[in-house]
């Protein structure tokens, strides 16, 4: 009788191991709002099919920027989704982040190589992006302003047509200055970044 009874807990017991074991392989559920990057120069992440080395070289990341990608879905996104005036995340989910591989000017600032959260506050007629050393955050829920290091602010335009997805690109507008585009809607708003 004793020995059924051991038998009958040592089989729960494993039992309940397996359990917990397979509970804790599954997979988070797929997001809605993608992840993405955008790379200075563009094609960073393709440099390996470059045929010459050189290339290679050229095509070797300078700048890198990770976020979610929300979609519009027929929402009013500026001063209804988007409160003007209120700091955003720039996406959704974690916060977005850029990398320096090297220094950069932002805003004025000499800032040293390295990853930084970035936060917009978005009004009517211009955005203000400022770069934080808080990273790893979710959304704006860890934004602390007093780890602000630099910020920029610029006039917004009008995209001809609907950009469903929030968007960003870099892009190179001079021989030291790399552009970081971001659109979503209607709205576009772009931030000069010196290359050093």
């Amino acid at each position: 009788m004793k020995t059924s009874k051991l038998l009958t807990s040592i089989s729960l017991t494993f039992i309940m191991l397996i359990s917990l074991n397979v509970n804790a392989q599954e997979f988070e559920k797929m997001d809605k709002s993608i992840m993405d990057r955008a790379y200075y120069p563009a094609n960073a992440p393709k440099r390996t099919f470059e045929k010459t080395d050189e290339a290679k070289k050229l095509a070797e990341p300078q700048i890198r920027v990770t976020y979610s990608r929300p979609a519009k879905k027929g929402r009013e996104v500026f001063g209804k989704l988007l409160k003007f005036g209120k700091a955003w995340r720039v996406g959704a989910n974690e916060s977005t982040e850029i990398l320096f591989v090297n220094d950069v000017t932002f805003g004025g600032k000499d800032i040293k190589a390295g990853r930084y959260s970035i936060i917009i506050i978005p009004t009517e007629n211009e955005w203000t992006l400022k770069l934080n050393t808080e990273l790893d955050g979710w959304g704006n829920y860890g934004y602390d302003e007093t780890k602000d290091i630099a910020s920029v602010s610029v006039p917004v335009t009008k995209s001809k047509k609907e950009i469903e997805n929030l968007s960003i690109a870099l892009y190179k507008t001079s021989d030291n200055t790399v552009n970081l585009k971001i659109g979503w809607d209607t709205t576009i708003a772009e931030f000069p970044i010196t290359l050093k």
